[in-house]
């Protein structure tokens, strides 16, 4: 009741994050009841059933990321002097995100199974009922308890995450006090005062190790090869586009490993924006703006990584099928993956501007101009399309190889 009364009185930025959420977590809901519609009239199928699975992974895991992102940019998640009161402390914190999390993943969820027995014709009295009868294979029963066994799998791992994400959070996020203003203002802020020098910035780890996953994933793919067979129209609109039907299992954990190692590199690529634009003896403009890109490496970086592999993977499949045979499911999980992806880099843009207020204040007071402060946003813009624009077009070039070969 607790997260209920929390996120009816939350503000409407947070109710739209949440609302999100839910959109995305019925969509990728109607994904998995869209495989379990196609295995059960294709019982014999084992191999293309593995595929449409295997096709949902990414739209969870980016998903899931969005949940985290939100319940990091909730400000229910954080301590609170009435919650302590009332005997929440920072250790149930956590769990009351998880909770809210779950509801609203659930209600997604809901909505999903609504919507697919709807356009099954299960449901009927409404517009558009049974519209998409043999999409969804209609002709076959479908099996409940394993429906609701797959449509639980994003609010429990939405939750879980998020409670392990806000595990750590048992203090609100503190900076230096604002220093008063000095009797006569620079015109140019001082970088030591406010805190872009001596504040520790945590140097992201995950190149090699990115590099590596996505090295596997090209050698796997590669190995695994291509089988071609002849795109089937029912085949196409179901999960996978027509001339993907040949996909092999092989290629398809190759492009998974390929796309984790992007998203795990991600972090060390925005932190090596952040050196670039601060190289050398910069400015007050070009040292704030890789001062904030350098300290929000690890927070920024991820989504960013998911957004560069969802482009990837849109121009992919229009690159090998066109928008004609792109098929409705495969148009719907791509389109998760890039809502997801934006509304995960918002998020954290909202919840690192949360957390440098303190910051931007004291730069104020200091007497920099509020041009400067959004110079600086244009500049990390910038910097970070100049190194993910190409990275996409890479992964792109990487994800067709197989293919091609």
């Amino acid at each position: 009741m607790l997260a209920l009364r929390l996120a009816r009185g939350s503000r409407p930025l947070a109710l739209a994050r949440r609302l999100l959420l839910a959109v995305t977590a019925g969509g990728v809901g109607f994904l998995l009841l869209s495989g379990l519609g196609w295995a059960s009239a294709h019982p014999g199928d084992g191999d293309q059933a593995v595929l449409r699975l295997a096709w949902c992974v990414l739209p969870i895991a980016a998903t899931v990321q969005l949940a985290v992102a939100v319940a990091r940019a909730d400000p229910a998640g954080r301590p609170r002097s009435g919650l302590d009161s009332a005997g929440l402390g920072p250790a149930r914190l956590p769990m009351l995100a998880a909770v809210s999390t779950a509801v609203a993943a659930l209600l997604g969820s809901a909505l999903a199974l609504l919507v697919f027995l709807h356009l099954r014709g299960d449901i009927s009295g409404l517009p558009f009922d049974g519209a998409a009868a043999g999409l969804l294979a209609a002709d076959r029963p479908l099996p409940l308890a394993a429906a609701l066994t797959l449509l639980t799998i994003v609010p429990a791992a939405a939750a879980v995450a998020s409670a392990l994400a806000l595990r750590g959070r048992t203090a609100p996020v503190r900076h230096s006090a604002p220093l008063p203003p000095p009797p006569a203002p620079p015109t140019a802020p001082s970088a030591t005062a406010t805190g872009l020098v001596e504040e520790p910035v945590q140097v992201p780890t995950g190149l090699p190790w990115g590099a590596a996953l996505t090295g596997a994933g090209i050698a796997f793919s590669g190995y695994a090869g291509f089988t071609e067979r002849p795109p089937s129209d029912a085949e196409g609109a179901l999960t996978l586009p027509g001339a993907l039907s040949g996909l092999t299992p092989g290629v398809v954990a190759g492009w998974l490993l390929i796309a984790t190692g992007v998203i795990v590199a991600a972090p060390s690529l925005t932190h090596l924006c952040g050196r670039m634009l601060a190289v050398g003896r910069p400015g007050a403009l070009r040292l704030l703006a890789g001062r904030v890109l350098q300290s929000e490496a690890e927070r920024l970086g991820h989504p960013l990584g998911a957004l560069c592999v969802a482009l990837a993977a849109a121009l992919a499949a229009l690159h090998l099928d066109g928008p004609r045979l792109f098929g409705p499911l495969s148009a719907l999980g791509t389109g998760i993956v890039l809502v997801c992806a934006l509304g995960t880099i918002a998020a954290a843009v909202h919840e690192s501007r949360t957390a440098r207020s303190a910051a931007t204040t004291s730069l104020l007071r200091l007497g920099a101009p509020r041009s400067l402060i959004r110079r600086a946003a244009m500049l990390r813009l910038a910097a970070l399309l100049l190194v993910f624009a190409p990275l996409s077009w890479l992964v792109f070039q990487t994800l067709v190889l197989p293919i091609r070969a």
